[in-house]
């Protein structure tokens, strides 16, 4: 919470949010690699593997972890046997030994893809690049000034920043190392960070996003996974301290 009240006064109580935009747009009267497809490609289409495929090997998981359960020793020892000998069993006994942590994957990018698509349709935010500001139609206005509860704003899609929060949406793996206590959790949350800053703020430089937009994405995508693991997990198992509990390794 306190880096959204950070962010509220620092950008969106001032001018910086285009002071930086303005920076980066004149004197040439064009953003930085707006139209480099190269760096479109590097930047913005290749990167959302890491989030794509990490919510896809999470659905992959959680249907792979109803099998091995409904093998019964005695009943199945053939097949058993054969899983065995393909060196799958291992992979089918861990994934059903964390059902739970795969399927809080697969929700958490579900509901921090809905919230930050709600805010998106319900504030309709141009684009820098497409405001008077910088060479486009559309009249910049702030989300406050536009949004609706109940109906989508109109056809603006720019706040919160979508491509920042796929990156950070990899914090969900966060908390799935926060309730075994893993020692390099917050390794995975300063990377799942530094991630979606990357994403933002190369968005930023192509005109496609002021910069307050990364961080209300970040604010956004924390606060749903935050409350997605209180759900699954519980604060106890999620708060108590890494340094006080044995590593547990996920096996």
């Amino acid at each position: 919470m306190a880096i959204a009240l950070l962010t509220f006064v620092v950008f969106d109580l001032t001018s910086l949010d285009e002071a930086i935009s303005n920076w980066l747009y004149y004197p040439l009267q064009v953003f930085p690699f707006e139209h480099d497809r190269l760096f479109e490609n590097l930047t913005h289409r290749w990167p959302r593997i890491i989030p794509d495929w990490t919510g896809e090997a999470a659905v992959i998981g959680l249907l792979l972890s109803f099998i091995w359960p409904l093998l019964k020793p005695g009943r199945n020892d053939r097949m058993i046997g054969l899983l065995e000998t393909a060196r799958v069993a291992p992979l089918l006994r861990f994934t059903a030994r964390h059902r739970r942590d795969l399927l809080f994957v697969v929700v958490s990018f579900a509901v921090i893809t809905g919230m930050i698509h709600f805010f998106k349709s319900h504030t309709s935010i141009y684009c820098p690049v497409e405001t008077t500001l910088y060479g486009g139609t559309m009249e910049k206005k702030e989300r406050f000034e536009n949004f609706r509860l109940f109906h989508e704003a109109g056809a603006g899609r720019c706040w919160p920043g979508g491509h920042a929060s796929g990156g950070f949406t990899m914090v969900a793996l966060y908390f799935v190392a926060r309730r075994y206590c893993w020692r390099h959790a917050k390794a995975i949350l300063y990377a799942s960070t530094l991630l979606g800053a990357i994403y933002g703020t190369t968005r930023v430089v192509q005109g496609w996003h002021f910069m307050s937009h990364t961080l209300w994405a970040g604010v956004i995508v924390w606060l749903s996974a935050l409350l997605t693991a209180l759900a699954f997990y519980g604060w106890r198992q999620l708060a108590q301290p890494l340094e006080t509990r044995t590593d547990k390794p996920l096996s």
